[in-house]
């Protein structure tokens, strides 16, 4: 199936995806893989309801997200500088950007748009959204989240804290997570063997 996409590029889609789902916050992620002009990026539609938060601030330090906004209202920030995108709207967020994005308005948000060129956001996504959903609200697991974070350091990073204090304060965590046993198999939430992304 050929689509024309965000600036007028033309993205070609391949059959497979992969569809997150929030428990706790009720966003939807569809996610496939798209071509766009010889390089493989990620083809997105999500939809998040009223009034809720999306991701905390966040950076990609290799891939940009486009998003359009096909309905409700997408508020942002990016680099410090606050937004509010209306249906029919589109924003950029380039790789590198620190940035965060929720619904800032009273209907369900829908969005769709592209991350890329794509290096590992499919396969960080998959195990995020599962860590979330295997953990109470507001309270992913730390020592799952902390074996995340490090695994995708070089590529993805959440600012929960300033990141050389991360670069600390993480392998601490995930030493004290092996020696628990947490990491032990392949059923632990966020499991890369089994978040593999799109193949």
């Amino acid at each position: 199936m050929v689509s024309s996409g965000a600036n007028g590029h033309v993205a070609q889609m391949t059959a497979v995806r992969l569809t997150l789902e929030n428990r706790h916050t009720g966003e939807c992620l569809e996610i496939s893989r798209a071509d766009r002009n010889g390089e493989k990026w990620l083809m997105l539609r999500g939809s998040l309801p009223p009034r809720r938060q999306g991701p905390p601030l966040h950076v990609h330090f290799s891939e940009i997200e486009e998003f359009h906004v096909k309905s409700g209202t997408l508020g942002a920030e990016a680099d410090g500088r606050t937004i509010q995108v209306p249906a029919g709207g589109s924003a950029t967020f380039k790789a590198g950007s620190s940035h965060r994005w929720w619904n800032d308005g009273d209907d369900v948000l829908i969005v769709d748009g592209y991350a890329g060129p794509v290096v590992d956001l499919d396969r960080y996504l998959q195990a995020a959204f599962e860590i979330l959903n295997s953990s109470p609200s507001d309270r992913p697991s730390l020592f799952y989240m902390g074996h995340l974070a490090w695994r995708h350091r070089h590529t993805q990073a959440v600012l929960f804290m300033p990141r050389p204090l991360q670069a600390v304060v993480l392998p601490l965590i995930l030493a004290v997570g092996t020696v628990l046993g947490r990491y032990r198999g392949s059923e632990w939430p966020g499991c890369p063997d089994r978040c593999r992304g799109i193949a």
